[in-house]
């Protein structure tokens, strides 16, 4: 089978497969295993400082002399209510107590959510060949800076209108998310309905309107589906949920065995967890806020408030209070080192022929 297009050209790797970056999920491991395999690894560096997101590039260049990308998040800062978020904290406190564990509050006071603005420069600094972005399209400013380094940008549309914005915007990648994928969603014109468009439907409408290469994000997980989302119009796929199970993964041992046993209707699109619409397996904790019927806080400050909970029940391997970011085809996942699960759907691709 003939690898090569202009997708891999542009982004000098073999295979057309970029692994996607999970935030609390994907490690610099993970990357430099998907990169060393000649794919493209993503490395989540959101709401992280300027000196970790140093850090955990440094860290990932000592495992691969290959290409790898960095991954921003491109949403507005917003301001913060702090009665409406001390009141929230509350009640998750009593939910924390529920299931005997410590919730430990936020001070508001000092809550920073850093900006990718204070990224690119890092970026620009240690040579990243390739940034992707989601929630958002990056400002004229920063797309100018990197591309004047040579960086090749990728961006994250979920609906037709979104990828005309983000090629109007000059992005030289477009990722199509669809419904299907799982954590958050990439929705960012919220002047439309949230976009609810299948990956196999939305891919050939935006391959049709741009030019530039587009990626298929969302029930990539195995031969077949490549195969397809190819056939459909995308130069290459992301797969994310298909590495959450693998051994170079923060996912916790519950959380894997989750996506083995789910079913294909298990998992949910909630805010519950940050506020943002995101796809992950039903658990106890989503079923409680929703419940709660509480108007939520924008992402990242919901985030940021139900991470002392999320980090909590991460240490005591408890599923139901933490999230399980996944997408519908969850139960296909192989808990497997990274690089064999990358051979296995390159492989499954050529025999297909």
């Amino acid at each position: 089978m003939n690898w090569n297009n202009e997708l891999t050209r542009i982004l000098k790797i073999k295979y057309p497969l970029v692994q996607a970056p999970m935030l609390g999920v994907t490690t610099p491991e993970m990357v430099a295993a998907v990169s060393n395999e000649g794919g493209l690894g993503s490395l989540p560096v959101g709401l992280l400082s300027a000196g970790k997101t140093r850090e955990l590039i440094q860290k990932t260049k000592e495992l691969t002399s290959k290409p790898f990308a960095v991954n921003l998040f491109a949403h507005d800062i917003p301001a913060i209510d702090i009665p409406q978020t001390e009141a929230l904290q509350n009640k998750l406190s009593d939910i924390a107590q529920e299931y005997s564990l410590n919730y430990q509050r936020v001070d508001v006071n000092l809550i920073h959510h850093y900006s990718y603005q204070e990224q690119i420069e890092i970026l620009i600094d240690e040579k990243i060949p390739v940034v992707s972005f989601t929630f958002g399209l990056i400002d004229e400013n920063s797309i100018r800076r990197l591309h004047d380094n040579g960086v090749i940008i990728i961006g994250t549309a979920t609906s037709v209108r979104e990828a005309v914005h983000l090629d109007n915007g000059g992005i030289d990648i477009i990722t199509a998310q669809g419904i299907e994928a799982g954590g958050h969603r990439g929705t960012f014109l919220d002047d439309e309905p949230l976009p609810q468009i299948g990956t196999f439907s939305l891919v050939p409408q935006i391959a049709d309107k741009i030019k530039r290469p587009v990626l298929a994000a969302g029930g990539i997980m195995d031969g077949r589906t490549i195969k397809a989302a190819l056939i459909l119009g995308a130069q290459g796929v992301q797969a994310g949920t298909a590495f959450v199970g693998s051994d170079e993964s923060l996912a916790v041992n519950s959380y894997k065995n989750a996506l083995k046993t789910s079913l294909d209707t298990d998992t949910v699109l909630t805010r519950a967890f940050s506020g943002r619409w995101a796809r992950g397996i039903r658990n106890a904790f989503h079923d409680q806020v929703q419940q709660l019927n509480i108007t939520y806080p924008p992402y990242p400050i919901l985030n940021t408030l139900t991470a002392p909970i999320r980090s909590a029940a991460q240490k005591s391997d408890n599923k139901e209070l933490t999230t399980l970011w996944a997408g519908q085809s969850a139960a296909m996942a192989m808990l497997k080192p990274s690089a064999e699960i990358f051979r296995a759907l390159i492989a499954e691709t050529e025999r297909l022929g």
